[in-house]
């Protein structure tokens, strides 16, 4: 079947095409860089003839608050329109375990109006949720530093190798639509705080992570299980001290 992907050439979405690709699919990655803008919506039209499926894995290039609610609203808004136009007949949604409980922070709150809007479309739907790549710890980190520390609440977490998240948006993606959610986690349960403590010193980064309760992530309060998915989650193979150990 034919397949666009909306977000195609970054880490999700090259990964994705290449998958699908490798099972006979024909993937079309669709990006800025190839011609194609859910924003203005140049290239939608032309990319999205004959397309049996859409998955959109593309991501905001601001994660201000207004800046990350127009791109969400705007390019899906966008991109369904122009499904409904040469009638695809499943909608893929990359997004974020824990969406509707993180609606304190800006980010969440986009990607919970993307998911509304997804919902009604009428488009037949399915609706990713994947915890935390591994390799968005760094970003993680970042979002947390001040100065030379680092603060995090101790919640739980199961982050994901992003190769295990194109996997399953790629097994969602050919399969019938759910018109709901499917989650996916990886196998190990840590505390936030000291994830990102093994991350720093396997790169040797002098940070200082220190524990705080009350530690906010990307402006949103977290209670213990905010980041945890739910127990029909599908739970993948890779685990995080593997993937560390060959960043090395």
């Amino acid at each position: 079947m034919k397949v666009v992907v909306i977000g195609g050439t970054g880490l999700i979405g090259s990964k994705l095409v290449a998958k699908l690709n490798e099972h006979g699919h024909q993937a079309v990655p669709a990006a800025p860089n190839t011609g194609v803008n859910t924003l203005t919506g140049e290239g939608l039209a032309e990319v999205l003839e004959g397309a049996q499926v859409v998955v959109d894995v593309s991501n905001s290039p601001s994660f201000e608050d207004d800046a990350v609610m127009e791109f969400f609203r705007t390019s899906t808004a966008n991109l369904l329109k122009a499904e409904a136009g040469v009638g695809v007949n499943h909608h893929v949604a990359l997004s974020v375990v824990g969406t509707e409980h993180l609606q304190e922070s800006g980010y969440f709150r986009a990607k919970q109006a993307q998911e509304e809007l997804i919902k009604a479309s009428g488009i037949p739907c399915s609706i990713v949720h994947a915890t935390q790549f591994f390799e968005f710890m760094k970003g993680i980190a970042a979002e947390a530093t001040d100065g030379d520390t680092v603060r995090l609440a101790p919640v739980k977490i199961r982050p994901i190798y992003s190769d295990d998240v194109a996997a399953a948006v790629g097994r969602t993606a050919v399969g019938a639509p759910v018109n709901g959610l499917v989650e996916v986690a990886g196998p190990d349960t840590f505390q936030l705080d000291e994830l990102i403590r093994k991350g720093l010193t396997a790169k040797n980064d002098p940070r200082t992570v220190v524990t705080d309760p009350h530690a906010t992530y990307f402006g949103a309060t977290l209670q213990e299980t905010t980041l945890l998915p739910g127990p029909d989650a599908h739970i993948a193979d890779t685990r995080f001290a593997d993937w560390l150990a060959q960043q090395a």
